[in-house]
């Protein structure tokens, strides 16, 4: 599986939260920024790369995703680790407490979480 640009995964989280849309239900779903024909070429390019099909409708097309969100976020997480964090999620979260990018109360309430998945 590729990695996207940025431009394409604001595209994948559009059509991840719709399940289905033309490119006219996603630009006004995006920055507002975007033209028409900026977000059908990065569309016609998620297609060449596997991540969304089609349904025709005449010379409209209708997209979905093929590659589901939990799919992509689980490659791209682990391949984070791995680069970044020496495939050791105590130095990822370390890495956010340390930039302030989580709380000591989230924190708390992981290890809620942690703890209670041992039960």
């Amino acid at each position: 599986m590729e990695k996207l640009t940025q431009k394409e995964e604001e595209v994948m989280q559009v059509l991840w939260q719709l399940e289905k849309a033309f490119v006219k239900e996603i630009v006004p779903q995006l920055d507002g920024s975007n033209h028409y024909n900026t977000i059908s070429t990065v569309v016609r390019k998620l297609e060449e790369k596997g991540f969304v099909g089609y349904n025709a409708f005449g010379k409209t097309h209708q997209y979905f995703p093929i590659v589901d969100k939990e799919s992509y976020r689980n490659k791209y997480v682990n391949n984070a680790m791995t680069s970044y964090f020496n495939n050791s999620y105590k130095n990822m979260v370390s890495f956010f407490a340390k930039e302030e990018k989580i709380s000591a109360k989230e924190l708390r309430e992981i290890l809620e979480m942690i703890e209670s998945k041992k039960d």
